[in-house]
């Protein structure tokens, strides 16, 4: 059975980082612009690329997927960067303690300075700090593994926290955990409650790995079905034999943008049970949600 255990990855701080730098929009003087118009310029920055800031996220996102140290030719190919400019990057982030190299092998990996920064992120979420009286509940009282996440768009979750199963068999997760949006019980709800286009999401949906891949078509209706009962229920699609219960936490626009997560064994959870579960797991959601946006 594969494993759902995700290895920590330090580098979701850094995927979290905006890319580019932005400023207001101006304005040409020749060309007048209505007083609506006007206010939407003013609502809607001008992005604009910074390659070094870009690509030293895409090294350190390199460096935390990665299960061994890389030398820097290994990176330069893989990111499609000059080798010199890569260096040069590499080495101002590790005068920011953000990346080490081994300095027999040459092979460069994050470094403790990543830690800062992840904690960080934890520790100023209110949405982790609301959420952990209700995972503590229901990991309790249902012998679950409960955990909160926090949606990355359609790219990832992030487990941002948790309470372990006290049962001695169980699956285990860590805090800073990723996996993509789109997969498992908690997936449905962001198709559901994300407030994504349909193209977008089936696109993603295609790309995901299962143990027994849903059909798109009977995917679909899962989401509609999502979208009725306010809950969704995985039994051994995503992994065979784990059954795994999500509710979306929504915000006054029903957008969905963290949720709530119970998992376990399949012969801990039968179908009546889990409808049950997860009708807990609904109020639970909504509870967490009533304090996060009630202000």
């Amino acid at each position: 059975m594969r494993s759902y255990i995700v290895l920590i990855q330090y580098c979701t701080i850094a995927s979290t980082m905006n890319g580019c730098l932005t400023e207001t929009m101006k304005t040409p003087s020749s060309a007048p612009r209505t007083s609506a118009e006007s206010k939407s310029q003013r609502r809607s920055p001008r992005v604009r690329a910074v390659p070094a800031v870009t690509r030293a996220i895409a090294i350190l996102r390199l460096l935390g997927n990665s299960a061994t140290p890389l030398g820097l030719k290994a990176i330069a190919q893989s990111l499609d960067l000059v080798p010199s400019t890569c260096l040069h990057i590499l080495r101002a982030l590790i005068e920011e303690k953000l990346v080490k190299v081994n300095a027999y092998s040459k092979r460069y990996s994050l470094d403790l300075g990543m830690l800062p920064l992840a904690r960080a992120v934890l520790e100023n979420s209110s949405f982790a700090t609301l959420v952990q009286p209700e995972l503590d509940r229901l990991s309790k009282q249902y012998g679950l593994t409960a955990i909160g996440v926090e949606m990355l768009g359609l790219e990832y979750m992030i487990v941002v926290a948790l309470s372990r199963s006290p049962a001695r068999l169980g699956l285990h997760v860590v805090v800073g955990s990723r996996f993509p949006a789109l997969i498992s019980a908690s997936g449905r709800c962001v198709a559901a409650f994300g407030h994504h286009p349909w193209s977008h999401v089936a696109q993603r949906f295609r790309s995901l790995r299962w143990d027994n891949a849903p059909k798109l078509g009977v995917w679909r209706k899962e989401v509609e079905s999502v979208k009725r009962n306010g809950y969704s229920i995985d039994r051994s699609n995503y992994i065979n034999g784990v059954t795994i219960i999500a509710a979306p936490v929504l915000d006054a626009n029903q957008h969905m943008a963290q949720g709530i997560v119970l998992l376990g064994l399949a012969e801990q959870i039968n179908k009546s049970a889990a409808i049950a579960i997860a009708q807990d797991l609904r109020a639970a959601a909504q509870t967490v949600a009533m304090q996060l946006f009630s202000h």
